[in-house]
């Protein structure tokens, strides 16, 4: 099947568009879904960025962080997304964070990890037994925190591929993890808006 490529609305840098291909090329299908997912996260990044200009972040941390932040995803056993790796989707976070540091992106690879809901504590990572390394991975930085936080609007589903989640259907999916995790949404969501 083919797929239409979406163009983006900012320039992704030569190596980090490299860094896609080298993973991503072979796999149309995954290509595809990871490509459009993380172009329309970043899109939403830069918009609040450019509104939040006081914030003073820093917009190639922002298109790096945005197009790289699921890098991961590739090794996992997610076949509707093309992928057909060993490992299960959620270890994408810290597959990621070891690729990015392995290709010389060490300066930013903690996104990979750091994304997922609204972060994860050592605590939720044990309780949960999900099968990550125990340790915490919550968004630090604010271009970590915002990179987060678009990135509950878009998802690697056709419905949400390319049209956001409303704030409603996100709040729904995060209190499932708990009113701490959602707190921790609403908080992000004063920050950014």
């Amino acid at each position: 099947m083919q797929q239409e490529q979406i163009e983006p609305k900012f320039t992704i840098p030569d190596s980090v568009k490299q860094l896609i291909d080298k993973y991503y090329k072979s796999s149309p299908v995954a290509y595809h879904y990871y490509y459009t997912h993380c172009i329309k996260v970043t899109e939403l990044a830069l918009e609040i960025a450019e509104r939040k200009k006081d914030y003073q972040m820093d917009h190639d941390v922002i298109i790096a962080c945005g197009m790289l932040h699921d890098i991961g995803i590739i090794k996992t056993n997610a076949p509707d997304i093309g992928c057909f790796g060993e490992y299960p989707y959620i270890s994408h976070i810290y597959l990621g964070r070891e690729m990015l540091e392995q290709e010389g992106f060490a300066d930013i690879a903690p996104i990979c990890e750091r994304h997922v809901g609204t972060g994860l504590s050592k605590e939720d990572i044990i309780k949960s037994n999900f099968p990550l390394p125990h340790r915490d991975m919550l968004p630090i930085t604010l271009e970590e925190k915002l990179i987060c936080y678009a990135d509950k609007f878009y998802s690697k589903s056709e419905k949400h591929l390319t049209t956001p989640r409303s704030l409603e259907e996100i709040r729904k999916k995060v209190v499932k993890y708990g009113e701490d995790k959602l707190g921790d949404f609403d908080a992000l969501h004063e920050l950014f808006n």
